[in-house]
């Protein structure tokens, strides 16, 4: 990350390509005990929310992350009642899976208080769900909070983690998509952020057979735009224990009775759809077939 006069940039080096924001003041800054916080206020993208200096979310396209991250997920389940979500401490997965009735119980469980906190100051939009009586937030080690689960205790169980760097690194790892499978029921689902197909088609691939290597008996990503992370495409990666690929209850989502401002049904089946480059099974596009 640089920011440099008025401008916020995150640098991919690997890639040979960056992002940048022009910012017009910082409006916050802490060192956690877990990561250094910051958010800023830009010209053009609402707020901004880093941490480590990586980007995390702004106030002008967050809601499109949070929504495929959330919705396709419940709407591919049957009867979704009990949500677990890991990360996630802005808040915004938790203000989604909220909107759905028949939830009954959501826990978040994310390491760093102070990200929600801070989120709730500055991000009030994300947060204003957790004071519903169906949330419970827990300030705790995700993956222990995965392995002390109850076997079935989940429907859902949403991993909405940072990139695989460091501690977050263990999120990606078979044996914690095995103890995934073991909090989740006969039908459940797990799905993961996985990264960029056009910078990170490898690791996608890699994502689904851990999965599959873990005891789910089906995977299958999801494609949308991200403007504000890497390469500005993204995925999340689902695996079912029941194996139904590509199947959701499409009438239900075609009649919802909550605002999205990007998922629908339509979207839904779209975002199934496999580029030609990871349906071969290439990491990336430009690679030898």
């Amino acid at each position: 990350m640089t920011l440099d006069d008025s401008w916020f940039t995150e640098i991919y080096d690997e890639q040979g390509a960056a992002f940048s924001l022009s910012t017009t003041s910082r409006l916050h800054e802490e060192r956690s005990t877990y990561q250094h916080i910051e958010v800023f206020e830009t010209r053009g993208f609402g707020r901004l929310l880093t941490l480590d200096g990586m980007v995390m979310l702004t106030g002008r396209d967050n809601f499109i992350y949070h929504e495929m991250m959330t919705h396709p997920a419940l709407f591919s389940h049957a009867a979704p009642k009990k949500v677990l979500i890991i990360g996630g401490g802005d808040c915004g997965c938790l203000l989604e899976v909220l909107k759905h009735p028949g939830v009954e119980r959501a826990d978040l469980a994310d390491i760093d208080e102070r990200v929600t906190r801070v989120c709730e100051q500055y991000f009030p939009e994300l947060c204003a769900s957790n004071d519903d009586p169906r949330a419970f937030l827990n300030f705790a080690d995700g993956i222990k909070w995965v392995e002390d689960a109850p076997g079935g205790a989940y429907d859902v169980i949403i991993i909405d983690s940072t990139d695989p760097v460091g501690q977050a690194a263990r999120l990606f790892a078979q044996e914690f998509y095995a103890a995934c499978f073991h909090a989740l029921g006969a039908d459940g689902i797990l799905v993961v952020q996985s990264e960029s197909p056009l910078f990170h088609g490898e690791l996608i691939h890699a994502i689904a057979g851990r999965m599959r290597g873990a005891g789910f008996a089906s995977t299958e990503s999801l494609y949308y735009p991200q403007c504000s992370y890497p390469s500005g495409w993204w995925s999340a990666t689902m695996a079912r224990r029941d194996g139904r690929r590509h199947w959701f209850r499409e009438s239900d989502a075609g009649a919802k009775r909550f605002a999205t401002r990007y998922y629908n049904a339509g979207i839904h089946r779209a975002a199934l759809t496999e580029p030609e480059f990871m349906a071969q099974g290439a990491g990336r596009p430009d690679a030898p077939r």
